[in-house]
This record gives structure tokens, C-alpha cells and sequence, in this order.
């Protein structure tokens, strides 16, 4: 596979209506949020981690569009993979607990797992954590996403309407000892009540970044590009749960470096560094933070009262004519008609 020539930024607008975008661990599970400003998070391995499960249903997880970083897995399972592929484990020291992987051995491995995984070309990967195959840094960055307005987390309480009570145990204990108990308890013992965070509405903005110098060192292609903006476009629609509420893709806008210059070598050499920087093209202007020269406007509609509850509160205007000379915007990753 060849490697892409062009440098890209995107601005990756996506809301959450009635859910929770992505929960805290450390706070309950409550929907992140800045304390300081009380705008909503969403963490880069959140969006990484849908992008990941978009391909892997689209592909079947089959090579070159496998996905090195499942749920539930042990990545080292792979890691030995790819080494067995590439003419088999290295052997392994007893004594210093650990396998002796040279350094050419190792490479052969990290290119075979390269070429086989979308996500380990897209996003890189650490591949050291047991039969060693090296550490690849990914052409593919984004960081966290954060919202346009303020949120308001709500901590909901709902019922349920039966219990998986443990009460009793044993050897001999079947579904007759739990229908007998269950025939002893009263009504309400046999239900619950839980809780649930959500917000009413968010706009959120993830900025991100692809490198061509990096895409050398992974291969990753045109074709994983393609890849990874349908993967924007279309990931909300195979991630739907309760907890998440309605999430959807709400515009993808792709900056490509094409460079200038009259000399086809050094244009070459212009779009795979860049022709202006990163900020110039993400900066955007949005509601109550006017931007000068956006190329993206993002503001509230004018008949907005209160909060926004929806995307129809907001106006989303691309100005083409602002963009810096030798880059193109790409909108949901194609040229504008």
C-alpha cells in the first residue's frame, strides 16, 4: 500500500441529544465536563474506539482492515501472531523472564502487523509488552472533543421492575429454590431502583490530525483515509445504546495541504509538511467566541431562546474563500459541489 502525500486537519462536529457521551469512571460515570466553564469532554479514545468498531464491522475484522485493539482481548495473543507469521517467536529467556526479539525480527513483525490492522496504521500502537514488535506512532491524532455551549448533567432516577437478588447459594440451588424464594418476598423487594446520567443536548467539537511523514513509517493508504471518514460519518449509527441517547454525525470538515508551488517536486514536498499551520484552518468561531478570518462559523440560530436543545439551534457556515493558499476543504470528506 502507498502511503498518503497530503498533510490533513479535520473539525469533527458530532452532538448527543438525551444521553450520556462519555461517562467518567472517576465521577460516578457522569457525563465529563470542564468544572471550570461546565463545557462538556469527550476523551480522544472515546471517538478512536468507535472509529475502530465502525471498521471492524465493516471489514469483518479481515486483513489489511483487521483491529488490533478489541474489547476483551489480550493483545499480546497478536503481537505472538505476527511474529509466528514472520518466521516464528523468538525464543525466550528463561531466566530474564522475557523474549530475546533482535531488532530485525522485531521490524518484521511490526510490518506484518501494519499491513494486517487498520487501527495499529491509523492510530499506532505500543507492541512491546511481550514478544516485542517495536512501537509505531500513528499518522492519526485527535484530541479531546469539547462543547460549543455549556451542558447540564442530569442525574436521573429510574426502576426497575425486578431483581438479581443472590441471596441464595449452594451446590444444589436451581431455578425451583429461586422461584421459592422469590414467592416468599413481598411486591416491592422485587424491584429496584437505579440511577442514570445524562444531558439534555451537547454540540461537540473534536479536532484532529494526520500526519504524511508518519503515514510513511505505517503505510497507512488513501484507501485508510476513505476509510477512516466513513468511519466518522457512520460510527454514531452502529453505537446506539440507551445510555447514549441519539448521537450523530453533524459535519465533517477536511483540510488538505495541496501546496503551490510550480515545481511538482517541491509541491510534493509542500503538502505532505503543510502550507499553513494547524490552528489557521481549526480555530472556528463559535457562539459567544467570534474568531476573525474562521474559515468555519459555528453560532446560535437567531430565533434561539435559552439553551440549545437541538442542532437546528445552531448555524454551521464554511467560508472557502478564507482558506490559506495551497489547502482545500473537503467537506464529510469530499470537495464541495
Amino acid at each position: 500500500m502507498t502511503a498518503i502525500q497530503n498533510r490533513y486537519e479535520f473539525l469533527y462536529l458530532f452532538d448527543c441529544e438525551n444521553g450520556n457521551p462519555n461517562g467518567d469512571p472517576d465521577a460516578g460515570n457522569s457525563p465529563r465536563l470542564d468544572p471550570e466553564d461546565m463545557h462538556g469532554l469527550v476523551s480522544d479514545v472515546a471517538i478512536k474506539r468507535r472509529v475502530r468498531n465502525y471498521v471492524q464491522t465493516a471489514f469483518s475484522n479481515t486483513a489489511p482492515n483487521a483491529i488490533f485493539v478489541e474489547h476483551a482481548t489480550n493483545l499480546n495473543t497478536k503481537i505472538a501472531l505476527g511474529h509466528e507469521k514472520t518466521g516464528g517467536m523468538p525464543p525466550f529467556d528463561s531466566q530474564a523472564k522475557k523474549w530475546k526479539t533482535t531488532k530485525g525480527k522485531a521490524n518484521d513483525a511490526k510490518d506484518w502487523m501494519c499491513q494486517t490492522f487498520f487501527d495499529v496504521r491509523t492510530f499506532g500502537a505500543v507492541m512491546s509488552t511481550g514478544p516485542n514488535a517495536g512501537q509505531v506512532r500513528g499518522p492519526v491524532q485527535v484530541a479531546f472533543s469539547r462543547s460549543l455551549d455549556p451542558i447540564l448533567p442530569i442525574d436521573a432516577s429510574i426502576t426497575r421492575m425486578a431483581v438479581a437478588d443472590n441471596e441464595i447459594k449452594g451446590a444444589n440451588i436451581g431455578s425451583a429454590e429461586f422461584r421459592a424464594w422469590e414467592e416468599r418476598q413481598s411486591e416491592d423487594e422485587l424491584r429496584t431502583m437505579g440511577r442514570k446520567s445524562l444531558i439534555p443536548y451537547g454540540l461537540y467539537a473534536c479536532k484532529g490530525f494526520v500526519s504524511a511523514h508518519l503515514a510513511q513509517g505505517t503505510g497507512f493508504s488513501d484507501d485508510d483515509l476513505t476509510h477512516l471518514w466513513e468511519a466518522l460519518l457512520g460510527m454514531w449509527d452502529h453505537d446506539r445504546s440507551a445510555s447514549k441517547g441519539v448521537m450523530s454525525c453533524r459535519g465533517l470538515y477536511v483540510f488538505k495541504h495541496v501546496g503551490t508551488d510550480t515545481d511538482a517536486a517541491q509541491k510534493v514536498r509542500q503538502a505532505m509538511l503543510g502550507c499553513a499551520p494547524a490552528q489557521r484552518m481549526l480555530d472556528f468561531s463559535q457562539p459567544g467566541r467570534k474568531q476573525t478570518n474562521a474559515i468555519i462559523e459555528v453560532s446560535h440560530h437567531p430565533d434561539l431562546q435559552g439553551s440549545p436543545r437541538t442542532f437546528a439551534d445552531y448555524v454551521v457556515t464554511p467560508h472557502p474563500e478564507r482558506l490559506p493558499a495551497g489547502v482545500e476543504l473537503l467537506i464529510d470528506g469530499k470537495l464541495p459541489h
